[in-house]
């Protein structure tokens, strides 16, 4: 399956067709209702084109579950478990036994657009000039258009201002001080919107995006938000490593609420936060930065590594707050194409992530958190290794090297009393730290 390119397909189940035909190449397909997503899949060559009525039966097991997940009077949104999935089985026989399941579907792909002027966008983006371009298009075409679309600049010389230019909608903010972290408290102060939403400069946004973040925050009594992130595209070998070997970052499409009682049950291995979403597509509402604090600027790229967004997202369910994950808000993203690209991002992401661990454990004194970084990161190390073995996941190997290199490059953070004796900054309302 990693072996050739590997086409993006995304199949509107509502027309009960698609677009693959006998005798094509695998391909990854994504499946919708209109504009609610709905699953995906990898398929062989041998397995396509989809016939109509294996696209009824998507159509059943999808629809089901995404009805199930957003039943009221099944307690929706589920809360999330260990795992970060939900708590309790997703189908509705008698909804697919009562012959109302397309019309269900169509009530909830054709929900009217909300007014997203409440919401200011912030992108975070450094020396990817292109990539900027690519974003800050979908970013204009929103059905719903944002309050204020800020770039947070953060290379050296300001080198985004001429691409920010293009596009009159977009303020540019230049922050030479290196850091991601650095760079969203700079976008937090200077933003004005009860909600800020983030985005990398790496993603395409979906039309519906700010929309969905608005619906999600209108209907939810919620502090933060994590979207679904698809892949753009998988020509690559790094690419499809990352996203079916790796398994990208989340597969879930329906609706789960994390709070503090996931917090408790995830607490003695480490709290799972990181199962909540990615840094590429989530909100938060700005009071919960005057509550709790800014994002660590100890953290992410240009620092540590990452790990600054699930961090955040610790304190946050630490200090009794709830975060939705809400995959109505979408954003495609373009994984890293090159092997040594990605080598390189998973030990950031490993190192990044022991960094947060002790971040963690020095912020709360959750020994969780030393359990996660000696007892399953191992565990973990040695059980995709084997997996690998087992299932032929040829990039596995290559992979997992970067990744227990991040690991112990992570190890460094528990001996540097200084760093660890640092803290998130605060929220001031005049934007001083």
């Amino acid at each position: 399956m990693t072996a050739h390119s590997l086409p993006v397909r995304h199949v509107d189940l509502s027309t009960a067709r698609n677009d693959a035909h006998p005798g094509d190449a695998a391909a990854f397909s994504i499946f919708w209702w209109k504009d609610l997503p709905l699953g995906m899949r990898a398929s062989l060559p041998e397995e396509l084109p989809f016939g109509e009525a294996q696209l009824r039966q998507f159509t059943a097991e999808y629809g089901a579950e995404q009805l199930a997940a957003r039943c009221p009077a099944l307690g929706a949104p589920l809360r999330a478990t260990f795992e970060g999935r939900p708590r309790q089985a997703l189908t509705l026989p008698h909804v697919l036994g009562s012959g109302k399941l397309v019309e269900e579907l169509d009530a909830l792909a054709t929900m009217p657009p909300v007014p997203a002027e409440d919401i200011s966008v912030v992108i975070c983006t450094r020396e990817r000039g292109e990539a900027l371009a690519g974003c800050l298009k979908s970013v204009v075409a929103q059905a719903s258009a944002a309050g204020e679309i800020v770039v947070i600049d953060n290379s050296k010389h300001g080198g985004a201002e001429p691409i920010c230019r293009r596009f009159p909608e977009i303020r540019h903010v230049h922050e030479p001080r290196p850091g991601l972290s650095v760079a969203r408290n700079a976008g937090i102060h200077a933003s004005r919107g009860e909600i800020i939403a983030f985005t990398d400069d790496d993603v395409e946004l979906h039309p519906n995006w700010t929309a969905e973040i608005a619906r999600a925050f209108s209907n939810e009594d919620i502090e933060a938000l994590a979207g679904l992130v698809l892949p753009a595209r998988l020509d690559t070998r790094a690419q499809r490593i990352f996203q079916l070997e790796m398994g990208g970052f989340g597969t879930t499409f329906v609706p789960l609420r994390f709070d503090r009682r996931f917090f408790e049950e995830t607490r003695p291995h480490g709290a799972h936060v990181w199962k909540i979403g990615a840094g590429a597509n989530m909100a938060f509402r700005r009071t919960l930065f005057e509550r709790i604090g800014l994002f660590d600027e100890r953290l992410g790229a240009g620092a540590s590594g990452c790990s600054e967004d699930s961090e955040l997202w610790y304190r946050l369910l630490a200090e009794g707050g709830t975060c939705l994950y809400e995959p109505r808000a979408v954003v495609f993203h373009h994984h890293r194409r090159e092997l040594p690209e990605l080598r390189r991002q998973m030990r950031s992401y490993m190192k990044g992530h022991v960094a947060a661990l002790v971040a963690q454990y020095d912020a709360f004194g959750d020994r969780g958190n030393l359990t996660r970084i000696f007892g399953q990161l191992p565990v973990y190390f040695l059980k995709t290794f084997l997996k690998g073995l087992v299932e032929k996941q040829c990039g596995r190997p290559e992979t997992l090297v970067s990744e227990v290199a991040g690991w112990a490059a992570g190890l460094q953070f528990l001996c540097r009393p200084g760093w660890r004796r640092q803290r998130a900054p605060r929220y001031f309302e005049n934007g001083a730290i």
